[in-house]
């Protein structure tokens, strides 16, 4: 796991993670509240991007666990994305809601692949562990 191509890719995953989430969390306030919002002037559905804002923090200090549970949190974008990309026809509305469900895939593809090398190297000790354990045992 020391690899210069490794940290090279963890890096890149990492930079793609946090810019990912910092453009859906502003995709999210400037569609609500400036392109295409629900009511004239604004809407509350702006607020939508509040939760996002808790787990940022964390994503930027590359912490497994924030990364594993926001890519499956950010599933209910991706959800919200589709369903207004499809049922807003031909409106504004409808690509901003393609443009979330798009910047949600590379949150999700780059969180998965930064943490994807730890959960491997954990399975290996565990499996490592396991074998150790049965030896003694024997």
């Amino acid at each position: 796991m020391n690899s210069p191509m490794i940290d090279q890719r963890q890096k890149f995953f990492h930079i793609g993670a946090v810019a990912s989430m910092g453009l859906l969390i502003l995709w999210c306030i400037a569609w609500e509240t400036l392109l295409a919002p629900l009511k004239p002037g604004g809407s509350w559905l702006a607020l939508k991007a509040a939760p996002l804002l808790f787990p940022l923090a964390g994503i930027v200090k590359r912490d497994i666990y924030t990364l594993q549970w926001t890519s499956m949190m950010v599933l209910l974008y991706f959800t919200e994305g589709v369903v207004r990309g499809w049922s807003d026809l031909g409106t504004t509305s409808a690509w901003l809601g393609w443009g979330e469900a798009a910047i949600v895939v590379v949150y999700f593809i780059c969180a998965i692949m930064y943490v994807r090398p730890y959960k491997q190297a954990a399975r290996k000790i565990a499996k490592d562990l396991l074998k150790k354990v049965n030896t003694t045992a024997k």
